[in-house]
């Protein structure tokens, strides 16, 4: 009788898993490197490592039918004459006109309009469409000043001096030659159909004295009114932070590493920056140190999906949220109504991150006129305002259950953490002990 070794089952490596093995086929095919949209996909520490702390004995809950809980917000009242008032602490966050289509950006603006919010321009100026639906609109001041002009600044109701984003930090922008329609082109004094890239830092100032020069150049083009954010990609918070408040900012915005993109190159947005958790407890630490918190205030952004990331965020320290992925799928991203466009992409919903050449089925990220007849404004507005609400009332509820009447009023020991990394970086106790890592030498 002849024996034979039993076979063994196949085994794929964790470290070449079939992603990365396609990667390198694909890299050693073209020669380039690839370009997406989105933001880092690989899984990081986040909201969900996170859980709330509901009153018992030790804590009074509200009553979600009877008792009031507090959602309101104002930005900017440093300096601005004209703080921004807000219903929600949820805006929407900076995507730009030749990203997303004209009427994306109507959606946007009709969706914040009807939710007591903010929107925000993104590189490349201010559509009539976006300025014109939207009640509360924030001005993005971008390296490349695409579209800028003191018109606009003015007629903006705040200023977001955008030093970086979470996807890319210290990268610039793209916008490939597929989307440089002629309205684009217009807009950013561009050829159509070239590639367009932005720089990634700003022309006329390399340090915190010159940004604190330029802030009070917009204050004065715009007589003091508007409120000024700076908005920095999650890399070093605490020093960032500290560093606009020195400058003047009126908001310090900070984006972690799952906040989206137009287009980056895939390992920007995968290997370089912070997870958002990891930034907020550092920026909140340097905005107490100088004794500016709650005077300055903080914006949080980078995969926020729901009202539970909602309070998580506004307990660890931070005045308001921003949102844009999530927004783009409330408008209709991804949908399964267009499955059939996603696979003849070779992609599927879910999936779909080329926002880059403008193929987009849904309508979105693309500025083909037959594509864009696809989403309705009205209706993608609708849908953003319900889903904005649906998140305010779930912190609501996470708020009220903690015994608060408002949601400004939820702080960091009505949590704990289910990983040492989360509790690191949140600094919060590991569940079931009241063990914070790092804290005390331990």
């Amino acid at each position: 009788m002849t024996y034979r070794n039993p076979p063994t089952t196949p085994r794929k490596s964790a470290t070449f898993d079939d992603y990365t093995l396609s990667e390198i086929r694909r890299a050693a095919a073209t020669g380039i490197y690839d370009i997406r949209g989105a933001g880092a996909k690989r899984k990081l520490p986040h909201f969900d490592d996170l859980l709330v702390l509901g009153a018992s004995i030790s804590r009074y809950p509200l009553e979600g039918y009877r008792e009031r809980c507090d959602t309101s917000v104002v930005l900017g009242s440093r300096h601005a004459k004209k703080p921004i008032e807000l219903k929600i602490p949820i805006t929407i966050a900076g995507m730009s006109f030749g990203s997303l289509s004209g009427p994306a950006k109507e959606a946007l603006g009709r969706g914040a309009t009807l939710s007591g919010t903010s929107t925000t321009t993104g590189d490349g100026g201010m559509t009539e469409e976006e300025r014109g639906h939207s009640k509360t609109l924030v001005y993005q001041y971008l390296p490349s000043r695409y579209g800028m002009n003191p018109r606009d600044l003015r007629r903006a109701d705040a200023i977001e001096i955008v030093v970086g984003q979470g996807a890319k930090p210290g990268g610039g922008g793209m916008l490939l030659g597929q989307k440089i329609s002629d309205r684009v082109a217009e807009m950013r004094t561009l050829p159509k159909g070239i590639d367009q890239r932005s720089a990634s830092r700003h022309p006329d100032w390399t340090g915190p004295d010159d940004l604190e020069i330029k802030i009070l150049e917009l204050r004065e083009i715009t007589d003091w009114e508007k409120p000024i954010y700076v908005k920095v990609g999650g890399a070093r918070p605490y020093y960032d932070t500290a560093l606009a408040v020195k400058s003047g900012a009126d908001v310090v915005v900070i984006d972690g590493m799952q906040g989206g993109t137009a287009a980056t190159q895939e390992v920007f947005i995968e290997n370089v920056g912070q997870p958002t958790l990891a930034c907020i407890r550092p920026a909140v630490q340097a905005l107490q140190d100088l004794g500016m918190h709650r005077k300055v205030q903080l914006i949080i952004s980078g995969g926020i999906r729901n009202g539970a990331d909602v309070a998580k965020a506004l307990a660890l320290g931070v005045d308001a949220v921003s949102i844009g992925t999530a927004a783009l799928v409330a408008l209709g991203d991804n949908d399964p109504r267009w499955e059939t466009g996603y696979n003849e992409l070779g992609t599927t919903a879910g999936a779909y991150d080329d926002w880059h050449e403008g193929r987009d089925p849904a309508g979105i990220t693309t500025q083909d006129p037959e594509l864009m007849k696809r989403l309705d404004p009205i209706a993608a507005g609708r849908r953003l305002a319900n889903y904005l609400k649906v998140m305010t009332l779930e912190a609501q509820t996470i708020a009220r259950a903690c015994g608060k009447n408002s949601l400004h009023n939820l702080e960091p020991e009505d949590l704990v953490a289910l990983t040492i990394e989360a509790a690191a970086m949140a600094g919060v106790p590991l569940a079931g002990t009241n063990w914070i890592p790092g804290k005390n030498g331990f």
